[in-house]
Protein backbone atom coordinates (compact mmCIF):
# COMPACT_ATOMS: atom_id res chain seq x y z
CA UNK A 1 0.00 0.00 0.00
CA UNK A 2 1.28 3.84 -1.04
CA UNK A 3 1.70 5.87 2.06
CA UNK A 4 0.40 9.70 0.83
CA UNK A 5 0.32 12.99 2.90
CA UNK A 6 -1.77 16.00 2.20
CA UNK A 7 -0.21 19.50 0.69
CA UNK A 8 -0.34 22.63 3.03
CA UNK A 9 -3.51 24.55 1.49
CA UNK A 10 -6.07 25.31 4.15
CA UNK A 11 -5.72 27.72 7.46
CA UNK A 12 -2.05 28.57 8.54
CA UNK A 13 -0.61 26.79 5.80
CA UNK A 14 -2.76 28.43 3.01
CA UNK A 15 0.26 29.99 1.28
CA UNK A 16 1.89 28.78 -2.06
CA UNK A 17 5.21 29.16 -1.45
CA UNK A 18 5.09 26.36 1.15
CA UNK A 19 3.84 24.09 -1.30
CA UNK A 20 7.14 23.31 -3.13
CA UNK A 21 8.89 22.99 -0.19
CA UNK A 22 6.70 20.74 1.54
CA UNK A 23 6.02 18.55 -1.64
CA UNK A 24 9.55 18.39 -2.14
CA UNK A 25 10.68 17.57 1.51
CA UNK A 26 7.74 14.84 1.80
CA UNK A 27 8.88 12.74 -1.73
CA UNK A 28 12.29 12.58 0.17
CA UNK A 29 10.79 11.19 3.35
CA UNK A 30 9.56 8.65 1.06
CA UNK A 31 5.62 9.41 0.76
CA UNK A 32 4.25 8.08 -2.35
CA UNK A 33 1.66 10.61 -3.03
CA UNK A 34 0.62 14.06 -2.53
CA UNK A 35 -3.42 15.47 -2.13
CA UNK A 36 -5.16 18.10 -2.24
CA UNK A 37 -8.90 19.27 -1.51
CA UNK A 38 -11.22 21.94 -1.74
CA UNK A 39 -13.02 24.66 -0.23
CA UNK A 40 -15.09 27.16 -2.79
CA UNK A 41 -16.92 29.25 0.03
CA UNK A 42 -16.83 29.04 3.57
CA UNK A 43 -20.21 30.21 4.73
CA UNK A 44 -20.51 32.36 8.33
CA UNK A 45 -24.20 30.64 8.63
CA UNK A 46 -24.44 27.58 6.98
CA UNK A 47 -27.20 26.21 4.92
CA UNK A 48 -26.06 22.51 4.94
CA UNK A 49 -24.40 21.78 8.25
CA UNK A 50 -20.72 20.52 7.97
CA UNK A 51 -20.91 16.47 8.14
CA UNK A 52 -20.04 15.17 11.78
CA UNK A 53 -20.40 18.88 13.50
CA UNK A 54 -18.78 22.23 12.86
CA UNK A 55 -17.11 23.60 9.84
CA UNK A 56 -13.07 23.47 10.56
CA UNK A 57 -11.79 27.24 10.90
CA UNK A 58 -9.31 26.10 8.71
CA UNK A 59 -11.35 26.27 6.27
CA UNK A 60 -12.20 30.04 6.01
CA UNK A 61 -8.56 30.41 4.32
CA UNK A 62 -8.02 28.13 1.64
CA UNK A 63 -5.63 27.64 -1.49
CA UNK A 64 -7.02 26.53 -5.07
CA UNK A 65 -6.58 23.04 -5.34
CA UNK A 66 -5.30 22.86 -8.92
CA UNK A 67 -2.94 25.74 -8.16
CA UNK A 68 -1.11 23.55 -4.86
CA UNK A 69 -1.66 20.35 -7.86
CA UNK A 70 0.65 22.72 -10.07
CA UNK A 71 3.02 23.48 -7.42
CA UNK A 72 3.47 20.29 -6.50
CA UNK A 73 3.99 18.68 -9.89
CA UNK A 74 6.94 21.26 -10.52
CA UNK A 75 8.27 20.49 -7.41
CA UNK A 76 8.56 16.45 -7.58
CA UNK A 77 8.93 14.15 -9.98
CA UNK A 78 7.87 10.78 -8.28
CA UNK A 79 4.40 10.87 -5.87
CA UNK A 80 1.17 10.33 -7.43
CA UNK A 81 -0.99 13.79 -7.16
CA UNK A 82 -4.60 13.59 -6.56
CA UNK A 83 -7.55 15.54 -5.43
CA UNK A 84 -9.94 14.28 -2.28
CA UNK A 85 -12.12 15.88 -3.64
CA UNK A 86 -12.54 18.65 -6.21
CA UNK A 87 -16.47 19.21 -6.26
CA UNK A 88 -16.60 18.80 -9.83
CA UNK A 89 -20.29 19.94 -10.59
CA UNK A 90 -18.99 23.73 -9.15
CA UNK A 91 -16.70 23.94 -12.10
CA UNK A 92 -17.33 23.85 -16.07
CA UNK A 93 -15.81 21.03 -17.38
CA UNK A 94 -14.19 22.27 -20.39
CA UNK A 95 -11.82 24.13 -17.73
CA UNK A 96 -11.75 21.24 -15.42
CA UNK A 97 -10.34 19.39 -18.47
CA UNK A 98 -7.86 21.54 -19.50
CA UNK A 99 -6.44 22.73 -15.90
CA UNK A 100 -6.03 18.67 -15.61
CA UNK A 101 -4.33 17.89 -18.26
CA UNK A 102 -1.99 20.52 -17.93
CA UNK A 103 -0.96 19.10 -14.42
CA UNK A 104 -1.08 16.14 -16.07
CA UNK A 105 1.71 16.48 -18.25
CA UNK A 106 3.72 18.98 -16.24
CA UNK A 107 3.95 15.68 -13.23
CA UNK A 108 4.54 13.10 -16.27
CA UNK A 109 1.60 11.75 -16.24
CA UNK A 110 0.76 11.47 -12.41
CA UNK A 111 -2.49 12.42 -11.54
CA UNK A 112 -5.37 10.99 -10.12
CA UNK A 113 -8.61 13.31 -10.36
CA UNK A 114 -10.92 12.82 -7.93
CA UNK A 115 -14.39 14.07 -7.67
CA UNK A 116 -17.22 14.50 -5.14
CA UNK A 117 -20.45 16.91 -4.18
CA UNK A 118 -19.22 18.99 -1.67
CA UNK A 119 -21.74 18.59 1.46
CA UNK A 120 -22.12 22.76 1.42
CA UNK A 121 -25.14 24.32 -0.50
CA UNK A 122 -24.03 27.54 -0.19
CA UNK A 123 -21.16 26.38 -2.36
CA UNK A 124 -23.06 25.62 -5.55
CA UNK A 125 -25.01 28.90 -4.64
CA UNK A 126 -21.71 31.55 -4.85
CA UNK A 127 -21.18 29.53 -8.58
CA UNK A 128 -25.08 29.94 -9.59
CA UNK A 129 -24.73 25.81 -10.09
CA UNK A 130 -28.72 23.96 -8.56
CA UNK A 131 -28.26 21.99 -6.13
CA UNK A 132 -30.85 19.75 -7.23
CA UNK A 133 -28.94 19.07 -10.12
CA UNK A 134 -25.55 18.11 -8.47
CA UNK A 135 -25.82 13.96 -9.17
CA UNK A 136 -26.37 14.95 -12.68
CA UNK A 137 -23.81 17.09 -13.19
CA UNK A 138 -20.77 15.11 -11.95
CA UNK A 139 -22.57 12.24 -14.69
CA UNK A 140 -22.14 14.56 -17.57
CA UNK A 141 -19.17 16.55 -16.57
CA UNK A 142 -17.15 12.46 -16.39
CA UNK A 143 -18.61 11.93 -19.77
CA UNK A 144 -17.32 15.45 -20.90
CA UNK A 145 -13.99 15.02 -19.59
CA UNK A 146 -14.25 11.36 -21.39
CA UNK A 147 -14.87 12.94 -24.65
CA UNK A 148 -12.26 15.89 -24.44
CA UNK A 149 -9.40 13.71 -23.28
CA UNK A 150 -10.33 11.02 -26.66
CA UNK A 151 -9.37 11.56 -30.15
CA UNK A 152 -9.81 14.34 -31.68
CA UNK A 153 -11.95 15.54 -32.72
CA UNK A 154 -14.09 16.08 -29.98
CA UNK A 155 -17.85 16.49 -29.15
CA UNK A 156 -20.51 16.60 -26.55
CA UNK A 157 -23.99 17.10 -26.71
CA UNK A 158 -25.55 16.93 -23.26
CA UNK A 159 -27.82 18.49 -20.58
CA UNK A 160 -26.09 20.72 -19.47
CA UNK A 161 -23.10 21.20 -22.10
CA UNK A 162 -22.54 21.37 -25.72
CA UNK A 163 -18.63 21.10 -27.17
CA UNK A 164 -18.94 21.67 -30.92
CA UNK A 165 -16.71 19.23 -32.81
CA UNK A 166 -13.09 20.61 -32.89
CA UNK A 167 -9.65 19.79 -31.58
CA UNK A 168 -8.41 19.38 -27.69
CA UNK A 169 -4.95 19.49 -27.27
CA UNK A 170 -2.78 18.83 -25.45
CA UNK A 171 -4.19 15.57 -24.08
CA UNK A 172 -3.02 14.37 -20.45
CA UNK A 173 -0.05 12.60 -20.33
CA UNK A 174 -1.86 9.37 -19.43
CA UNK A 175 -4.12 7.47 -21.82
CA UNK A 176 -6.37 7.21 -19.10
CA UNK A 177 -6.17 9.55 -16.39
CA UNK A 178 -7.56 7.32 -13.11
CA UNK A 179 -11.25 9.02 -12.29
CA UNK A 180 -11.65 8.31 -8.70
CA UNK A 181 -15.00 9.59 -6.83
CA UNK A 182 -16.37 10.07 -3.24
CA UNK A 183 -19.15 9.27 -1.52
CA UNK A 184 -20.91 6.92 0.82
CA UNK A 185 -24.24 6.91 -0.06
CA UNK A 186 -26.23 3.56 -2.13
CA UNK A 187 -26.37 6.12 -5.18
CA UNK A 188 -22.23 6.86 -4.47
CA UNK A 189 -21.39 3.40 -4.88
CA UNK A 190 -23.50 2.97 -7.75
CA UNK A 191 -22.00 5.51 -9.74
CA UNK A 192 -18.55 4.06 -8.92
CA UNK A 193 -19.38 0.95 -9.56
CA UNK A 194 -20.14 2.05 -13.34
CA UNK A 195 -17.74 4.36 -14.09
CA UNK A 196 -14.93 5.21 -11.56
CA UNK A 197 -11.33 3.74 -11.23
CA UNK A 198 -11.71 4.49 -7.49
CA UNK A 199 -13.40 5.58 -4.65
CA UNK A 200 -11.61 7.96 -2.16
CA UNK A 201 -12.84 7.12 1.42
CA UNK A 202 -12.32 8.33 4.80
CA UNK A 203 -11.22 6.60 7.70
CA UNK A 204 -13.81 3.94 9.63
CA UNK A 205 -13.38 0.96 11.46
CA UNK A 206 -12.26 -1.39 9.93
CA UNK A 207 -15.23 -3.79 9.69
CA UNK A 208 -17.32 -0.96 8.33
CA UNK A 209 -14.33 -0.27 5.70
CA UNK A 210 -15.03 -3.66 4.64
CA UNK A 211 -18.48 -3.31 4.37
CA UNK A 212 -18.28 -0.54 2.40
CA UNK A 213 -15.70 -2.01 0.21
CA UNK A 214 -17.92 -5.07 -0.16
CA UNK A 215 -20.71 -2.95 -1.73
CA UNK A 216 -18.48 -1.20 -4.32
CA UNK A 217 -16.76 -4.35 -5.34
CA UNK A 218 -20.44 -6.02 -5.98
CA UNK A 219 -21.72 -2.87 -7.43
CA UNK A 220 -18.74 -2.74 -9.92
CA UNK A 221 -19.68 -6.64 -10.61
CA UNK A 222 -22.90 -5.90 -11.48
CA UNK A 223 -22.09 -3.02 -13.95
CA UNK A 224 -19.77 -5.76 -15.46
CA UNK A 225 -16.70 -3.97 -14.50
CA UNK A 226 -13.40 -4.84 -12.88
CA UNK A 227 -12.03 -4.21 -9.27
CA UNK A 228 -12.37 -0.62 -8.05
CA UNK A 229 -8.87 0.99 -6.21
CA UNK A 230 -9.21 2.57 -3.14
CA UNK A 231 -7.94 5.74 -1.67
CA UNK A 232 -8.30 6.55 2.30
CA UNK A 233 -7.89 9.95 3.95
CA UNK A 234 -6.92 9.94 7.74
CA UNK A 235 -7.48 13.31 9.63
CA UNK A 236 -4.82 12.36 12.02
CA UNK A 237 -4.78 13.75 15.39
CA UNK A 238 -1.99 12.35 17.24
CA UNK A 239 -1.83 12.16 20.95
CA UNK A 240 -0.03 10.27 23.72
CA UNK A 241 -3.31 8.40 24.29
CA UNK A 242 -4.85 5.20 22.73
CA UNK A 243 -8.57 5.70 21.30
CA UNK A 244 -11.07 3.88 19.27
CA UNK A 245 -10.97 6.49 16.45
CA UNK A 246 -9.00 6.05 13.83
CA UNK A 247 -6.22 8.49 13.09
CA UNK A 248 -6.73 9.28 16.60
CA UNK A 249 -3.62 8.45 19.25
CA UNK A 250 0.00 7.55 19.53
CA UNK A 251 2.15 7.46 15.74
CA UNK A 252 2.27 3.19 16.90
CA UNK A 253 -1.27 2.91 16.50
CA UNK A 254 -2.29 4.72 13.17
CA UNK A 255 0.42 2.35 11.73
CA UNK A 256 -1.55 -0.71 12.98
CA UNK A 257 -4.40 1.04 11.17
CA UNK A 258 -2.49 1.47 7.79
CA UNK A 259 -1.31 -2.01 8.02
CA UNK A 260 -4.48 -3.26 8.30
CA UNK A 261 -5.68 -0.89 6.04
CA UNK A 262 -3.09 -2.50 3.70
CA UNK A 263 -4.52 -6.01 4.54
CA UNK A 264 -7.97 -5.18 3.43
CA UNK A 265 -6.69 -4.76 -0.55
CA UNK A 266 -6.54 -0.56 -0.36
CA UNK A 267 -4.14 0.72 -2.91
CA UNK A 268 -3.43 4.32 -1.14
CA UNK A 269 -3.87 5.63 2.51
CA UNK A 270 -3.09 9.12 2.83
CA UNK A 271 -2.72 11.42 6.03
CA UNK A 272 -3.93 14.94 6.27
CA UNK A 273 -1.63 16.99 8.96
CA UNK A 274 -3.05 20.45 8.73
CA UNK A 275 -5.73 20.22 11.37
CA UNK A 276 -3.54 19.08 14.57
CA UNK A 277 -0.40 20.82 13.32
CA UNK A 278 0.24 24.57 13.24
CA UNK A 279 3.64 24.80 11.43
CA UNK A 280 5.27 23.47 8.41
CA UNK A 281 8.53 22.24 10.70
CA UNK A 282 5.70 20.63 12.64
CA UNK A 283 3.74 18.97 10.42
CA UNK A 284 7.14 17.91 8.01
CA UNK A 285 7.92 16.20 11.42
CA UNK A 286 5.27 14.48 12.11
CA UNK A 287 5.13 13.00 8.91
CA UNK A 288 8.70 11.62 9.24
CA UNK A 289 7.41 9.98 12.56
CA UNK A 290 4.01 8.49 10.63
CA UNK A 291 6.32 7.54 7.80
CA UNK A 292 9.36 5.81 10.17
CA UNK A 293 6.52 4.08 12.23
CA UNK A 294 4.96 2.31 8.72
CA UNK A 295 7.19 -0.29 7.35
CA UNK A 296 5.19 -1.77 4.52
Amino acid sequence: MRLGLTLPQFGPFSDPTLVPTVAAEAEALGFESLWTGERVHAATDPITPYPGGTMPEEFRSALDPLLVLTLAAHATTRPLLGTSTLSAPLHAPVHLARSLAGIDRLSGGRLIAGFGLSWSRDEYDAVAVPWRERGARLDETLDVLAALWSDDPVQHRGRFWTVTPGTFQPKPAQSHVPIYLGGVSPAAFRRIGRRADGWLGVAMPVPALRDVLASIAEQARQAGRGPIATAVRINAKLQATATDTPGTGPVEQLADHLHELAELGVEDAFVDLQFSTSTPAELLDTAARIRTAFQP
